[in-house]
């Protein structure tokens, strides 16, 4: 039995003062209720013993030391630039008069 009907999607639409056509309304109304009953089915596999995860592999941050070592010199910063000037990038200018 379906649990998302046409008059649900049309007052949630309202409620989200999103203003929604017969078309966007008969498509999200299978979509949700797909939606809804994907997430009975898993509901019904979950079991109390098995523990609710985000990832299937644990996770853990993997930091390095930071370790002072030699700059870039300008030269070697600026050798794939596509154009360059006095020693610093050159870009296309993305504000008027007014900087």
């Amino acid at each position: 039995m379906s649990e998302i009907t046409p008059e649900l999607v049309r007052h949630l639409g309202s409620l989200a003062r999103i203003e929604l056509s017969d078309e966007e309304i008969t498509r999200l109304t299978g979509q949700l209720d797909a939606i809804v009953d994907n997430i009975a089915k898993v509901s019904e596999v979950a079991t109390a013993d098995v523990v609710a995860t985000s990832h299937p592999i644990p996770l853990a941050n993997v930091f390095r030391d930071d370790v002072v070592g030699e700059p870039l010199t300008i030269e070697q910063a600026l050798q794939n630039a596509p154009d360059t000037a006095d020693g610093r990038f050159r870009v296309t200018a993305i504000m008027g008069d007014e900087q």
